[in-house]
C-alpha cells in the first residue's frame, strides 16, 4: 500500500516531474526512431515517372502514366525519405520512337531503373503495364463554314445577301490520329439568336480539344439581314414536252403565285417564268404545279397555282 501511495505521489500534478517525464518520452522516442531508421526494410513505393521524347515533333495522345509503383529495399531513412517524396526525381523512361510503343510491360523496368535509384534496390515492379500514346505532330489545313444561319433568324426576317467567312480556311497541329480524324470542313454553330440586324461578328473556332491547337483560333462571319414582305404576282406558262391529244384548258396561260422577299431586295429586275413540263404524262386528269425560274434573289416561301390538264 506504501508502495502505491509512494508512485502516485510521484505522478500527483507537478512542473518539475511532468517535464521530467515528456522528456524521456521524446528522448526515448528519438532513439528508438533512429535506431529503426537505421535497420533495412522493404515497402512498396508509389516513384514519379518522366518521360524523354522528341517534344518538339511528338505529342501524347492522353496523358502519359505519372507514377509507377515498386517494391524496394533499402535503409529506414531512404524509403522514409523516398515514401513522403521528399526529393525524389522521377524515374525517366526514354522513348527513341515513341509513335512505336503503345504499351511497357512492368517487368522490363529494373534494369532501366536500377541505376536512377541510390540507395535503393529493386525487388520487383507492382505496376503490370504502363499504357502510352504518342502520336507524331502534323498539321493540315481545312475549311470552315457555319452552321445555316436561318435558324438563328427573327421570325419575319431573312437573308438578303450572301455568308461570308474570313478566312475560309485554318491550320490544325496536334497529334496526327485527331488532326486526321476530322473533316474537312468544320462547321460553326454560332450562340446567335433572334437576329434582326445585320452581322459582322468575329467567332471562335472551337474544337474542345486541348491538343489540337487552331490558327488563326478566330475568324470573322458577315452576312446581311432585312425584313420579309409578302409579294404576289402573276405570269404565263410556258408548256414544255406536251404530247399530242392535250386538250386546251382556259386557265393554263397564266398562273399567280406568292413569295415572301428581303425589302431591301424588292425593287430587284427579275424575268420570272413558269415552266410546266409534261415530260412522261400519260392520259387522264393531272394536277400540276408548273416551276418558277428566275426568281428574285433571296426569295423564298414560294407557293404556285396548281394547274389541272387532261388528255
Amino acid at each position: 500500500m506504501a508502495f502505491i501511495q509512494s508512485i502516485l505521489s510521484f505522478l500527483r500534478f507537478n512542473n518539475k516531474n511532468w517535464k521530467a517525464i515528456l522528456l524521456c518520452v521524446f528522448a526515448a522516442t528519438i532513439f528508438w526512431a533512429f535506431n529503426s531508421l537505421n535497420k533495412h526494410y522493404s515497402a512498396s513505393i508509389n516513384f514519379p515517372l518522366a518521360f524523354d521524347y522528341d517534344q518538339e515533333n511528338y505529342i501524347p495522345v492522353r496523358p502519359l502514366p505519372e507514377q509507377v509503383k515498386i517494391n524496394v529495399s533499402g535503409l529506414g531513412w531512404e524509403l522514409f525519405r523516398k515514401s513522403i517524396g521528399l526529393k525524389v526525381l522521377p524515374l525517366r523512361i526514354p522513348l527513341e520512337n515513341p509513335a512505336d510503343v503503345r504499351k511497357i510491360v512492368g517487368a522490363s523496368l529494373p534494369p532501366l531503373f536500377s541505376g536512377q535509384m541510390e540507395g535503393l534496390q529493386i525487388n520487383f515492379i507492382l505496376t503490370d503495364t504502363l499504357h502510352i500514346q504518342v502520336d507524331p505532330k502534323t498539321r493540315r489545313r481545312v475549311f470552315v463554314t457555319v452552321d445555316s444561319v436561318e435558324q438563328y433568324l427573327r421570325s419575319g426576317f431573312g437573308l438578303s445577301g450572301s455568308v461570308t467567312i474570313s478566312p475560309d480556311t485554318v491550320w490544325l497541329e496536334g497529334p496526327q490520329s485527331l488532326v486526321s480524324s476530322l473533316p474537312e470542313t468544320l462547321t460553326i454553330r454560332p450562340d446567335f439568336k433572334n437576329i434582326d440586324a445585320s452581322v459582322n461578328e468575329r467567332l471562335e473556332v472551337d474544337l474542345f480539344s486541348n491538343l489540337i491547337r487552331v490558327n488563326p483560333q478566330t475568324v470573322t462571319i458577315r452576312f446581311p439581314v432585312s425584313r420579309m414582305i409578302q409579294i404576289t404576282d402573276s405570269v404565263e406558262v410556258q408548256v414544255v414536252n406536251a404530247a399530242s391529244g392535250l386538250k386546251t384548258v382556259p386557265d393554263i396561260s397564266k398562273i399567280r403565285y406568292q413569295y415572301a422577299i428581303p425589302e431591301d431586295q424588292q425593287n430587284t429586275s427579275v424575268s420570272t417564268q413558269a415552266i410546266l413540263d409534261l415530260q412522261g404524262i400519260g392520259e387522264g386528269e393531272h394536277k400540276l404545279v408548273p416551276k418558277l425560274v428566275n426568281l428574285p434573289p433571296f426569295a423564298r416561301h414560294v407557293v404556285v397555282d396548281t394547274l389541272h390538264i387532261s388528255f
